[in-house]
């Protein structure tokens, strides 16, 4: 089988990338060794910082890559009343980005000024059918007696990132690990230093009612991986289109 690569920002430990690999690969039986191409070393569960280069998988059994399906997204936005009442209560939770650590200021805030803040969706809206026939509705606990479907616009269903880090958050290209303390990771070029940060803990305060979904959160990271790593990794879609754009054809001719 072959994978794709990462970019190795500096985050991503051995455990990790094999972590990862659960996600990737569906085995038949026997242990799966990963071993440096070059060197031979072999990677173990460990917080040793990946080495970049070239690995090779071995296992002494059938190994293939799962077939997992992976949700495309488009960066889009809305301005229905429910995603309204999404961002409204997002930024009542969270004044900042809670990825960067960018805060708005409360003189902003006093003054309803949000330029550059946005709420993010971890399901996006667009894949409303699979939310229902998933019911990823059971994963939201604030909105009990609201029907599945607009169960994916409560607040536990996203964090406000600034408006590039959106781009990258809709993209797979940057998300968040709950089961490795928060740590938010970038699968491309990390020009904003944003790799091996943790998610701000106001978003995700137990003792708040509407805090972010842990696994809501683990089913983004997993989707990143998958749209990331496996193959040749998905394409990224354009999504600055000028007025007048055949924005359709234009997703078609893409990559």
């Amino acid at each position: 089988v072959v994978l794709g690569g990462l970019c190795q920002n500096g985050s991503i430990t051995e455990a990790n990338f094999l972590s990862f690999l659960d996600i990737l690969l569906v085995t038949q039986e026997g242990t799966v060794r990963v071993q440096a191409r070059i060197s031979g070393y072999v990677v173990t569960r460990t917080n040793t910082p990946l080495a970049t280069g070239a690995y090779d998988i071995y296992c002494d059994g059938r190994i293939e890559i799962s077939n997992e399906r992976s949700l495309h997204r488009l960066f889009s936005r809305s301005v229905s009343g429910k995603e309204t009442r999404f961002r409204d209560e997002i930024r009542a939770r969270d004044p900042k980005c809670v990825i960067s650590g960018m805060i708005n200021s409360d003189l902003s805030i006093q003054a309803s000024d949000w330029i550059s803040y946005e709420a993010a969706h971890l399901f996006p809206v667009h894949g409303e059918s699979i939310w229902i026939d998933l019911d990823f509705g059971r994963w939201i606990t604030d909105m009990d007696d609201s029907p599945p479907c607009s169960k994916i616009d409560s607040a536990q269903n996203g964090p406000p990132p600034r408006s590039h880090v959106h781009q990258l958050f809709d993209q797979y290209l940057v998300s968040v690990n709950p089961d490795d303390g928060y740590k938010v990771v970038v699968f491309n070029s990390d020009v904003d230093g944003l790799d091996g940060r943790i998610l701000d803990p106001v978003c995700r305060d137990p003792a708040n009612p509407h805090c972010v979904s842990d696994k809501l959160l683990r089913w983004h990271f997993r989707q990143s991986v998958l749209a990331n790593m496996r193959g040749q990794g998905e394409p990224i879609f354009e999504h600055d289109f000028p007025p007048g754009t055949d924005i359709t054809g234009e997703i078609f001719a893409g990559p």
